[in-house]
This record gives C-alpha cells, sequence and structure tokens, in this order.
C-alpha cells in the first residue's frame, strides 16, 4: 500500500504557524487512518501554546495526546478531532470518530484512540467533546449536591458547559457570571441564569471559576458562603496571581482547590478510565441548544492566518475548522 500525505497546523515560533506536509505510514492492523471532518480551536489552551507561554515546569504535563515536537515550537498541537474512518477494521470502516488528535486533515492512530459518535450526534457538535469532558471533570471534583447554590464565573465554553450542567441537578439555583453582557443570550440558549459581577447573589455553596482571570477568582472568593469550596478551572500558564486570603478567607474557611482534566478526578479514579469518560462527554453532547457554543467556523486551509486572529478575539467561544472533503464521505 503506498504512503499517504497530510497536512497538519504547527506553531513555529510564537505567534506565528503554518501548514507542513507529511506522509503517514499505512495503518497497521489495529490502526485506524482518519479522514478528518472538523477540528475545534480550545482558545485558552492553545492561546498560550500558540504565544509561547507554555511555563517550562509545565512542558511535560501539557503534551497532548498526539502532539509533535516540544514547545515552546515547533509543535503541532491540538486535541478536538471528528472525521470518518477511511482505513482500518471492519467494524469501524466509515465510521464518524472523535480523536484527541491536533489539527490535521488525515491522520493515523491506534483504533483504541478514536470514539464512535453515537447514533444522532452531528459532527459538527461533536467538536465540544473535550470542553465537556473538562467541565464533566470539574463536577467531579466539585461535587455539586441536590440544592445548591451554585456560581460559575465565566461564560466561556467550560464554564458555560459546567453552569448547563449544574441547572440540570435538582433544586439548584445557579447563575453563571460574566463581565460581558454579550454572553447573555448564549446562558438563554442553555437555559442558565445570567448576570454581572455586581449583580450577582452571595453566600454559595459551590463557586466555580473558570474565566480566566484574577478578578473573577478574586470575585468567586467574595461570592463563597462559610464553609464554601471555590474549583478553579482555570490555568494561567505563567502568570502570577494575587488573591485577598487575609480578610475573611480563613474566618469562612474557605476551601480552594484546583481541577485539571489531565487526571480523571480522585472521586471517581477507581472506576473510571479517560476513555469512559470521553465516551460520557459525547453522551452529553446530544441536546440540540450547545450548538449555541460555537461562535463560528473557518476553512482548514486557512488557519496559519487566522489562527492569530480568533486567539485574540474574546467574542470567540468554540471555532470549529473545517477540512476539505473527497466526495464519497461527504
Amino acid at each position: 500500500m503506498s504512503s499517504i500525505t497530510a497536512q497538519s497546523f504547527w506553531t513555529l515560533a510564537p505567534g506565528h504557524g503554518a501548514l507542513r506536509n507529511e506522509t503517514l505510514p499505512p495503518p497497521g492492523p489495529d490502526e485506524v487512518l482518519i479522514h478528518t471532518r472538523y477540528s475545534a480551536i480550545s482558545r485558552g489552551t492553545e492561546r498560550l501554546v500558540f504565544n509561547g507561554q507554555v511555563p517550562a515546569s509545565e512542558r511535560s504535563r501539557m503534551r497532548a495526546p498526539f502532539q509533535q515536537g516540544e514547545f515552546p515550537g515547533p509543535v503541532k498541537y491540538g486535541y478536538a478531532s471528528v472525521g470518518i474512518v477511511e482505513q482500518g477494521p471492519e467494524h469501524l470502516l466509515n465510521r464518524a470518530v472523535f480523536c484527541l488528535y491536533p489539527h490535521q486533515d488525515r491522520y493515523v492512530v491506534p483504533q483504541d484512540a478514536v470514539l464512535v459518535l453515537p447514533p444522532g450526534l452531528p459532527f459538527e457538535r461533536a467538536v465540544l467533546a473535550a470542553n465537556m469532558e473538562t467541565a464533566i471533570n470539574g463536577l467531579w471534583d466539585a461535587g455539586p449536591r441536590v440544592g445548591d447554590r451554585i456560581s460559575v464565573i465565566g461564560a466561556g465554553v467550560v464554564g458555560a458547559l459546567i453552569a448547563y450542567l449544574c441547572t440540570r441537578i435538582a433544586g439548584t439555583r445557579v447563575q453563571l457570571i460574566d463581565i460581558v453582557s454579550r454572553r447573555q443570550p448564549l446562558a438563554a440558549a442553555l437555559e442558565v441564569p445570567f448576570c454581572l459581577p455586581h449583580q450577582a447573589e452571595g453566600d454559595n455553596d459551590l463557586v466555580i471559576h473558570a474565566s480566566g482571570s484574577c478578578e473573577g477568582l478574586r470575585t468567586g472568593l467574595e461570592l463563597a458562603g462559610k464553609e464554601a469550596t471555590l474549583i478553579e478551572m482555570s490555568w494561567f500558564g505563567q502568570k502570577e496571581v494575587s488573591l485577598p486570603l487575609g480578610e475573611a478567607f480563613h474566618s469562612r474557611r474557605l476551601t480552594l482547590r484546583a481541577s485539571q482534566v489531565g487526571t480523571v478526578a480522585p472521586a471517581r479514579s477507581a472506576r473510571w478510565s479517560y476513555q469512559r469518560r470521553l465516551s460520557l462527554a459525547l453522551d452529553l453532547l446530544q441536546d440540540p441548544c450547545l450548538d449555541a457554543l460555537i461562535s463560528g467556523e473557518s476553512d482548514f486551509r486557512n488557519l496559519p492566518e487566522s489562527m492569530p486572529r480568533l486567539l485574540e478575539d474574546n467574542d470567540v467561544l468554540c471555532h470549529r475548522v473545517a477540512y476539505p472533503q473527497m466526495d464519497h464521505f461527504i
């Protein structure tokens, strides 16, 4: 079998990316060749990668499953790809699958690295799987309970998904908080109450911070009630964060805890694998209202020009990258 040509997006240096050609080996007996339909830009993490801001101490932990190259670059990075199995075992041939793979039009991976999309889940929405997986793990760390008063700070993709899931817990009072009032229609589409920081109600049982800003984290401390837990979902890279841990932090006996999707939450790790968690994320994407989290789409071939603009645009939520398709896969 002849070799296969592919194109992939690489960050060559901070702020500069390009498409590179590469040759793929034919898939082995336990491998699949994927023809990509869509990938998604995970804006918070990929902005740090694209701008060369991954701390040296975190470069090993920050590696994506199929990353090539090293930080700060050249590096091929990303983890939200949906496509069709073009070659592989009979039970996977021509199936729609999700894979934690960088931006690339075709690729070969082990068959156990892909998950078949649930029936009825469109390609276009399935690119949210990695974000939903992060939201699930955050809630496992947070442990929300029936009737909790919950504040979610930051109406980006992960924050909005967390708020969406929290509103489905019986008796909860959820508020999604953001400094940008333009996020209110998104919250309305997800049927989640929205407010600006100065409108937010305090004395919360649980606060989840996902805004990526120091100010948002400070707001979270203010909104937490006595003995409450604040879960930090943001990742600041090399940026230092200053917090008011005097004042009422100790008298209210607050708990500040980090959550990171790279490890299955301890409360679930005995029974849940990474693959099972990702499968759950795909199942939870069946609701059409989640399409509101897709803020735009662009052509893969234009990614070197569009990536810098997309990463700096604060109105971008999940941006979908579309790939040219061969006729028999459309």
